[in-house]
């Protein structure tokens, strides 16, 4: 991490956030350094992960999607890999790897989507949200109906734009701040984990 951004003090935060922040260790065993590295700043900390959940758990807003857990990550680690966003590719890779149930998708889709394992409707649900994280100006009408073909709605497309744009504000706080992925996200989703006993 960066010695001039470092990472919040958890007991220093207002109590909101620290719940928050509390829930997110307890689920996952740890705390994601993008919680401490944005806590610096409590209002832009809320912002940032309402529209974050907004986006990538819709159905904690009220609405529903066509695209699962795993398509949501999956633009996550495209668009990511092409701004290169080391976090973002580390820790949301993580969790496609999970969602996907395939430990070797997130290398395929962070190196070269077009030759990864993934299904033609993902393979055209992510040349458009790199064209929207990469070519916006260039997007039109035509860019739509490959999407449409697939079974993706209008609400859909708009779930996959705001994805990419979201994460290419993610990304560049993330690289500009020398903001580190966790050690923990390097393994998550690339072995079986262990059975419990019992």
């Amino acid at each position: 991490m960066s010695d001039r951004y470092p990472l919040a003090d958890l007991n220093a935060l207002p109590d909101d956030i620290k719940r928050q922040i509390l829930a997110v260790q307890e689920k996952a065993g740890f705390i994601p350094n993008v919680f401490l590295a944005l806590a610096r700043r409590p209002a832009e900390w809320r912002a940032f992960f309402a529209y974050h959940d907004a986006l990538m758990e819709p159905e904690s807003a009220g609405r529903t999607s066509h695209l699962t857990k795993g398509d949501r990550e999956m633009i996550v680690v495209a668009t990511s890999s092409a701004n290169r966003c080391l976090y973002c590719v580390v820790a949301h890779g993580a969790l496609l790897r999970i969602y996907e149930k395939k430990p070797l998708v997130t290398d395929q889709v962070a190196t070269n989507y077009r030759k990864a394992d993934i299904s033609a409707r993902q393979r055209a649900m992510l040349d458009f949200a790199m064209k929207v994280s990469q070519h916006p100006q260039e997007l039109d009408e035509a860019d739509f109906a490959p999407l449409h073909a697939h079974g993706f709605d209008d609400e859909d497309i708009w779930d996959i734009a705001a994805i990419a744009a979201f994460f290419g504000l993610s990304n560049r706080m993330a690289s500009f701040s020398n903001m580190m992925p966790n050690a923990e996200f390097y393994l998550m989703g690339r072995v079986p984990r262990e059975k419990k006993a019992g």
